[in-house]
């Protein structure tokens, strides 16, 4: 039932990623060329030119800033979540927070302006921490022993969402809704109003599923046991956690986020300057890295498991993960390109569950839902920072900087195994 919730919630969450550069463009059209939009998007060009590279760094500061915003107020937010929901149950805070998140896809639908957008992604990053809120639901109602398998599934619901989003995305950015119904024209409908639209209605969805099927896993009187107050301050948060364990799992999880992030961020682009990529083989390309680790975190995932420890198998991840950054940064050939990000893939998926799976074994039962909500934030974190100082890394140092980039992903996992070699085993 969480599995659905998740899938649903990430399917709207990525909707809005294979838009990004023709969503800017339509928007720095419609407001950047004057205000306080024109005057920032002047001091980047100008920080552009100062860099030495006009060509396509504009547009990556730009959408770096958007999606830097979005990140942090998931940072901010995942350990308020988390933590209220330790207070007072799963349900309701699951049910408000994607309540939320419907209301800014709502907003996006009509997002006639730059800055009623902007607010729709503000707004949808203010409730976008309510996946700690699910993943501590697993939580509740899986074993010691199985905890680390069932998070394997969820990130396999990750994965899932994560696929099935931005092909629809793709798909439905072709309806063009100010079209078909010019009499809502004037309230602020855009040629991205059809996916905005898709992603409010699964959001509605997601919401009604909840209310209908999805059953408190944390009891009332569990909850008596979390009444201590904690601090909002999400930094107060991380440096408040007095559990050794829990804050090295974090810092290998957050360094090895920084890594995939930087990935992530600059895969298509590598490809398309390297290999001479379209649009659509570049489609084809994130689709064989979401099925891919689908498969890592469906299936392979537990069935390790069940033969080794979740810190050998953290383990296993980081060396595939420094292996695959390594090969798909110096990739010479398509082929050698799908090998390496199909170790990263793998990587990814053993790297993910495992975190997620020690970070609750090591947690007590009554702090689930603020240590996970901390743990997400950290990935926000990660997804705050890196997008912009990887495009200027990658942007500014010519054919060099995929290879820079690439490289330092790579020692950045190779780090990450380091720090995990020092991790206990937790009891079940």
């Amino acid at each position: 039932m969480v599995f659905l919730t998740l899938y649903i919630d990430l399917i709207g969450f990525s909707i809005i990623f294979p838009l990004g550069p023709d969503l800017l463009r339509y928007y720095l059209e419609v407001d950047g060329h004057s205000g306080v939009l024109g005057w920032f998007l002047e001091h980047i060009s100008q920080l552009s030119r100062a860099l030495g590279n006009e060509s396509h760094l504009p547009e990556v500061l730009f959408g770096g800033v958007i999606s830097s915003l979005f990140s942090i107020l998931q940072f901010l937010f995942a350990p308020i979540w988390g933590g209220l929901s330790d207070r007072h149950g799963r349900r309701g805070i699951l049910m408000f927070t994607v309540a939320g998140t419907a209301l800014s896809y709502l907003l996006w639908m009509f997002s006639g302006s730059f800055w009623l957008f902007l607010g729709a992604r503000l707004l949808a990053g203010l409730f976008g921490g309510n996946l700690s809120v699910a993943t501590a639901a697993v939580a509740d109602v899986t074993s010691r022993e199985e905890r680390s398998k069932a998070m394997g599934l969820v990130g396999a619901a990750f994965g899932l969402g994560l696929v099935t989003g931005p092909a629809i995305g793709a798909y439905t950015v072709r309806l063009d809704l100010a079209a078909a119904l010019p009499s809502l024209a004037p309230l602020g409908l855009n040629p991205f109003s059809a996916p905005a639209l898709i992603a409010f209605v699964l959001s509605l969805l997601n919401l009604v599923w909840i209310t209908a099927r999805f059953k408190e896993t944390r009891p009332p009187e569990a909850r008596g046991t979390a009444t201590e107050r904690r601090p909002l301050n999400p930094i107060r948060a991380i440096l408040s956690l007095d559990n050794a364990p829990v804050r090295s799992v974090n810092l290998v999880a957050f360094i090895y986020s920084i890594a995939f992030v930087a990935m992530e961020t600059s895969l298509v682009f590598l490809s398309a300057e390297r290999f001479g990529y379209t649009a659509y083989e570049n489609g084809l390309l994130m689709g064989f890295l979401g099925v891919c680790s689908i498969l890592t975190q469906g299936m392979i995932v537990r069935k390790l498991f069940t033969r080794m420890r979740e810190t050998q198998v953290l383990s296993l991840g980081l060396i595939f993960s420094t292996l695959g950054f390594f090969t798909t940064g110096f990739a010479p050939s398509t082929g050698v390109l799908y090998l390496g990000v199909a170790l990263i893939a793998l990587g990814g998926g053993l790297v993910n569950p495992a975190t997620t799976g020690l970070i609750s074994l090591y947690t007590h039962a009554d702090q689930q839902g603020r240590v996970l909500g901390i743990f997400r934030s950290l990935g926000s974190l990660s997804r705050a920072i890196t997008p912009i100082l990887a495009g200027i890394l990658y942007w500014t140092q010519g054919s060099r900087g995929a290879y820079m980039l690439y490289a330092i992903a790579a020692v950045l996992a190779l780090a990450g195994w380091f720090f995990s070699r020092r991790l206990p085993q937790p009891e079940k």
